[in-house]
Parts: C-alpha cells; sequence; structure tokens
C-alpha cells in the first residue's frame, strides 16, 4: 500500500466513503436546527443519525467485498 499523509490508499477510500454518509447526515442536522422543535425536526434528527449508523456500518461492509474480488491484471 502506498502511504499519502500517513494514510494508506484503502484508509483514504474508506474515509472518503464514509465521509458521504455523514456529508448527508451533516445537512440533514442543518436543516433540522432551522426548524422549530417538533415532529418534522426530531424526524430529520432520527434521519442524520441513521445516516451515521450506516456510515459505521457500511464502509467495513465495503472494504471487505473489495477484498473479495480478483485483481485485475
Amino acid at each position: 500500500m502506498i502511504a499519502m499523509g500517513g494514510h494508506t490508499m484503502a484508509q483514504m477510500q474508506i474515509s472518503t466513503e464514509n465521509s458521504a454518509w455523514l456529508l448527508q447526515a451533516k445537512d440533514f442536522l442543518v436543516e433540522a436546527r432551522r426548524l422549530k422543535p417538533g415532529p418534522a425536526r426530531n424526524e430529520l434528527r432520527e434521519v442524520a443519525k441513521v445516516l451515521r449508523e450506516i456510515a459505521k456500518v457500511d464502509v467495513p461492509s465495503q472494504s471487505v467485498s473489495d477484498l473479495d474480488r480478483p485483481a485485475r491484471a
């Protein structure tokens, strides 16, 4: 693996994939903060929470599936 700034390429890929979920979660939280307290705001906060959980679960599963793929010649 090639190290870049103390991170391997695989770590950088995971970070990028993870950040997409986390950026979506952040967007939902920003929108939730614009709303008055109530059901709509709570729902957006729950969506953000789920997206953060997906980020935790999805990235390791993707990196494992990438290892299962044969290398290209």
